[in-house]
């Protein structure tokens, strides 16, 4: 077998949602922060995301994690989130699988009943708290950085659809929040075509018409996805939503979104729908779940912000070794827009 670029790679899917996590063959990025890794990856190494996520190699529907050694000298690791159309801040099924892959693949030491993990991530310091019983990772829960408001109640104009009412808010990636009975959306499965055009649609306008900075780093600008939030029920004494995040260029994430869910608790705590310490059940278009809460309130820069927690599941789902043939026409794979709806 003759292959150049050989890298080692653990599958993985966080309820539902997959998230690919590279163990061997690439050498971490140069930078004084986790964010500026980051972003040199993605200028100076954009094959890598290209060759693992772009046809023939990999697919629409998954991310792909690299883990480095830490910088922050909190950290155990570091990760940088790879996704179809951006290098992304921080993801919290990507931190559930990487986690989950890190302990069961022996990168970090397991301890049970529970294993303390600290990610430096390109957003900032997460902490997890991993579940651990039998050499296995039954359960991830991650306090996530800072998540906050950046817009209430706007209006925008959609091609297609008129004015809509809409807000933006930032979890580790910065969402567009649409209430999907505005927009008579039941966020069933028969829906997930029906979403992505109109959640596309929707998330380009906003980032045209609702401009969106992170107060402490204004290289976090970008309106990355459009989240759909259903109604909020109290089923068995927990208020419980179902959501749909749009993942560019046109998908539905299978999960019910862990930073989307950050940015949604900040939204319904601005609100006063959510208080800190009261659970919240959020569902995605699978009806998976993540069990989450406020724990706490604090500021990002100056504008008021929440600390989260998120908790849910990653099972590994095989372990591969891709490379490139010498000879092969497409060493950083295509795209084509029958799957990569464009």
């Amino acid at each position: 077998m003759q292959l150049d670029r050989v890298i080692t790679v653990v599958g993985a899917h966080a309820e539902g949602e997959v998230g690919r996590v590279i163990t061997g063959g690439v050498l971490p990025p140069r930078g004084a922060t986790m964010f500026e890794r980051m972003t040199n990856l993605e200028r100076d190494s954009s094959w890598l995301r290209n060759m693992l996520l772009f046809d023939p190699r990999g697919s629409v529907n998954a991310a792909v994690n690299l883990i480095t050694p830490p910088i922050h000298p909190d950290a155990d690791i570091g990760m940088i989130v790879m996704e179809s159309d951006y290098f992304v801040p921080m993801s919290g099924s990507n931190l559930i699988c990487t986690v989950t892959v890190a302990l069961e693949a022996g990168i970090i030491p397991m301890k049970e009943p529970r294993t303390i993990v600290r990610v430096d991530t390109p957003a900032g310091l997460v902490e997890v708290i991993a579940e651990c019983q039998a050499g296995k990772c039954r359960g991830i829960t991650f306090r996530n950085i800072p998540s906050f408001v950046m817009h209430r109640d706007s209006m925008i104009e959609v091609p297609g659809i008129g004015s809509l009412r809409v807000d933006v808010a930032y979890g580790g990636m910065i969402y567009c929040i649409v209430n999907s009975e505005d927009l008579g959306l039941t966020l069933a499965r028969s829906e997930a075509r029906q979403l992505v055009e109109i959640g596309e649609r929707i998330k380009a306008a906003a980032a045209v018409q609702l401009p969106s900075v992170h107060p402490e780093n204004p290289l976090i600008h970008t309106i990355n996805q459009t989240e759909f939030a259903g109604p909020i029920e109290i089923i068995k004494g927990v208020k419980t939503s179902k959501n749909a995040v749009v993942v560019s260029p046109g998908r539905i994430d299978r999960c019910p979104c862990g930073t989307g869910t950050s940015a949604r608790l900040a939204l319904l705590h601005a609100r006063g729908e959510l208080a800190v310490g009261e659970r919240f059940r959020h569902l995605s278009i699978l009806d998976t779940v993540f069990d989450c809460e406020i724990v706490g309130e604090t500021k990002a820069g100056p504008v008021p912000a929440t600390i989260t927690q998120v908790s849910g599941r990653a099972w590994l789902t095989g372990v591969s070794h891709y490379g490139v043939d010498p000879e092969d026409p497409f060493p950083e794979g295509y795209r084509l827009s029958d799957t990569w709806f464009a």
